[in-house]
């Protein structure tokens, strides 16, 4: 490697601080280069007094490579929200209307015995208006006849600003958003129970307690965690959280090699909570956001699905992937597009990538995620714990 002298250092102090400028506009550092994700601005609840638990009532805006978005998808299938009509009771697709001002949307949009409906969102940042998720011709939006996300918040709420993420739920009789917090919003699809939902509760009332530890310690050092590593400006912050990313990691691989779940022999929300971020460990974060020093997976190829630094996390992905919800007209493995995924991350976060070049693996094949876990039945009733006697429903 040669050296230029002074010019050279002078050409990367100005490239430094050109990166350093669009990570602040990417992702709002503190003083000491650590990412700090922003608040969020709706905080309503299904089953508050002004958002009732409607069949039909409430659309999803989710993105296939936001991992909450993904967690939010889970929920919704393994609660029986996407519940498949009769073929003959499919109404055909309604064509998008023009952007409507707060207009009155009726309720039988959705299809027969879908309780909530969704949309699956596209990134593209050169099209969309803060934030990045846009709408394709093949999903179109069809609660507002948006554009964008952006035009959905700024019709729920004229005037908003700030940044429009997903996943966002929004309420179809009133044109308002209900929630853009995906915990909330898991809580609200579990508790939401309607007729022809499956017998399962996430968050079961005898685990409640053990279920919030654990999401704080799964929330903090690992699904924040790799974006806090990838979105570092210093040695120290990403050194500090790497640390920490691993060291939780290890403790869930404990888990998992005495439990078929992180709370016992049942899923429970703390599963769905962690594992949009280790099926995307191996394939975007530790390339992409340098969250490398082991591997999930391991190699990928004909080799089988060992291999890997978590055999045990690796098996209890591949058990949750293959869940059968009686039905439904997703499944678990429907919910996330990983190559999809990884074509948005390499090619979306230019500061960190800014050729854009997606990396050659890992690929979904190579996670091979449909290998036989071993780890029991994939029946619904043998998975999930049933919902408690007296729970809420409509």
């Amino acid at each position: 490697m040669t050296s230029g002298g002074g010019n050279t250092a002078g050409v990367k102090q100005g490239w430094r601080l050109a990166w350093l400028a669009m990570m602040q506009e990417l992702a709002p550092q503190t003083a000491k280069g650590q990412f700090s994700r922003p608040r969020y601005a709706f905080a309503g609840r299904i089953g508050d007094a002004q958002f009732p638990p409607e069949s039909g009532r409430y659309h999803l805006y989710l993105g296939n490579a936001c991992p909450w978005c993904h967690r939010v998808a889970l929920a919704a299938v393994l609660r029986g929200h996407l519940t498949a009509p009769p073929p003959e009771a499919t109404p055909a697709p309604a064509a998008p209307t023009a952007p409507p001002q707060r207009r009155q949307v009726s309720t039988s949009t959705p299809l027969p015995q879908q309780h909530v409906s969704l949309t699956r969102l596209e990134d593209d940042p050169t099209r969309a208006r803060r934030g990045g998720w846009v709408f394709g011709a093949a999903d179109p939006d069809p609660v507002f006849g948006a554009a964008d996300l952006w035009q959905v918040y700024d019709t729920c709420q004229p005037g908003f600003r700030g940044r429009c993420t997903a996943p966002l739920m929004v309420d179809r009789v009133r044109c308002v958003a209900v929630c853009n917090e995906s915990a909330d919003i898991v809580r609200s699809l579990d508790e939401m129970h309607l007729p022809g939902c499956t017998d399962v509760q996430l968050r079961p009332k005898h685990l409640a307690a053990d279920i919030d530890r654990l999401n704080a310690k799964i929330y903090a050092s690992i699904n924040n965690g790799v974006y806090r590593s990838g979105f570092a400006t210093t040695q120290a912050a990403y050194d500090a959280v790497q640390d920490e990313l691993w060291s939780a990691l290890d403790e869930m691989e404990r888990r998992l090699s005495s439990s078929r779940f992180l709370l016992g022999e049942r899923l429970t929300e703390s599963d769905v909570w962690l594992f949009p971020t280790v099926v995307r460990l191996d394939a975007v974060y530790g390339p992409l956001f340098k969250c490398c020093r082991r591997r999930i997976f391991g190699a990928g190829g004909s080799g089988g699905g060992g291999g890997g630094d978590y055999p045990a996390l690796a098996a209890w992905a591949r058990d949750i992937w293959q869940i059968k919800v009686p039905g439904s007209r997703m499944q678990v493995s429907d919910t996330l597009d990983l190559d999809g995924a990884r074509a948005s991350y390499f090619g979306s976060l230019f500061p960190l990538n800014p050729g854009g070049i997606v990396a050659a693996g890992p690929t979904a094949a190579d996670l091979r995620l449909d290998v036989p876990p071993g780890r029991g039945s994939a029946e619904l009733r043998d998975v999930c714990h049933p919902r408690d006697s007296g729970s809420s429903g409509a």
